[in-house]
């Protein structure tokens, strides 16, 4: 019996231009596109991105991935999405999950990926790898992210900062991601260890509304105008260099 492939495709920061050649052929081609949202109300950040490359036959089907950190809520969404898309599958029928960034870092396509392996474990997957938000960040403010021999740790920013400051400790990049309302908390962390000077920030970078910001102390008091599609990026020890 046939089965269909599940495409997951990393599309990029924001800028339809960035997806890959590969990402664009597929979804041009797929006839099934499934697209994750925060809530039933809400727009989907990534259709909005992909829309200009679906095919004319192209059906959208919306899943809700909600932003809650209540693990029995997600389970039950993941184990329903990977249902769904594993029905498309057994038919024969190909499915494209395009997802911000890279599909496998810090993305809801983890998710679906292992709730589709346990309840299908024979799934062809294809995932094609995207631009991550912080590359772009990189490219806008001309940081270098590895340098040398140096370290990169990427954070994904948490109410406990803990993280955040042992990754401080260290001597190389810092990149902090997922930022949103602890804006501020982050910028006090980040202060009491002198690398504001060598911090940039970039909000909905590639997006409309894109924010870019050279200088961390205008950014006092902005988490509201940033939003949570935010990140730093600053070098620790560059005494050391």
């Amino acid at each position: 019996m046939t089965t269909g492939t599940l495409f997951g495709i990393g599309i990029g920061p924001g800028d339809p231009d960035l997806i890959t050649v590969k990402g664009v052929q597929l979804l041009s081609r797929c006839r099934h596109i499934v697209v994750p949202k925060a809530s039933e109300s809400a727009e989907s950040l990534a259709l909005r991105i992909v829309r200009k490359h679906l095919g004319p036959d192209a059906e959208i089907h919306p899943v809700v991935f909600p932003m809650t950190t209540r693990q029995d809520q997600l389970m039950a969404r993941w184990r329903d999405s990977a249902g769904f898309v594993a029905s498309f599958l057994s038919k024969g029928e190909d499915v494209c999950f395009p997802t911000l960034g890279d599909p496998f870092l810090y993305s809801t396509y983890v998710y679906l990926v292992r709730a589709l392996r346990d309840i299908q474990p024979e799934a062809r997957i294809l995932t094609v790898p995207g631009v991550t938000a912080f590359s772009a960040v990189a490219a806008a403010t001309e940081f270098a992210v590895g340098e040398g021999k140096r370290c990169v740790t990427i954070i994904p920013t948490a109410d406990d900062l803990a993280e955040l400051r042992g990754a401080l400790d260290r001597r190389g990049t810092v990149v902090i991601m997922k930022i949103g309302k602890r804006l501020d908390a982050v910028l006090d962390v980040l202060e009491k260890y002198h690398v504001m000077e060598t911090g940039v920030f970039a909000a909905h970078v590639g997006m409309p509304g894109e924010i870019v910001e050279t200088d961390l102390r205008k950014l006092r008091g902005c988490e509201e105008r940033t939003g949570y599609l935010s990140i730093i990026l600053t070098h620790t020890g560059m005494e050391d260099l």
